[in-house]
């Protein structure tokens, strides 16, 4: 299914009662809240699994260009281990690519980067550098990128400037 923003209710439903689901203790990052979201449902309805999306500009090596940011990537405790998180961030690129912009780019961490890379994923490189209210910030997580379109060019090297707070 797809929808909005995350409701409350929908975050609680998802989290659960895990303390820190994304494991982002010590990030002091402020991260934005995603307009989209792709999520799967269990028999009985509840969700079970979710992915948001965001449009945003970015900026390498002096040219801005949007692309589609992925990112608060959750399945519900019980579910992990059964493909979910594979299914909803391929149900989530499959919209993405519809939206238009070249690229999809999301932030995980390190641990979590093999499933990405397994969806088409690569590292970005270089320093990425993130908004955030008293200016701007290094992102301290793993930028990974893929092309949503095959006439997308070759992601540019260089430093990345993401013109947004973290998503």
């Amino acid at each position: 299914m797809e929808f909005g923003p995350l409701t409350a209710a929908q975050k609680r439903e998802l989290e659960g009662d895990e303390e820190d689901p994304f494991d982002a203790a010590g990030i002091t990052l402020t991260y934005r809240a995603k307009e989209r979201h792709v999520a799967l449902r269990d028999e009985d309805g509840s969700l079970v699994a979710s992915t948001g999306m965001v449009e945003v500009e970015v900026e390498a090596q002096g040219n801005r260009f949007p692309v589609v940011g992925l990112g608060g990537v959750i399945v519900r405790a019980p579910y992990r281990g059964r493909g979910l998180a594979r299914q909803v961030v391929e149900a989530a690129l499959t919209r993405a690519t519809a939206l238009g912009p070249p690229f999809a780019l999301l932030f995980c961490h390190e641990d979590r980067a093999g499933l990405y890379r397994k969806l088409g994923f690569a590292e970005v490189r270089d320093k990425v550098t993130v908004e955030q209210a008293e200016g701007t910030a290094e992102l301290p997580q793993l930028a990974m990128w893929r092309a949503l379109h095959r006439s997308a060019a070759a992601w540019p090297p260089g430093p990345l400037t993401v013109h947004s707070l973290p998503f």
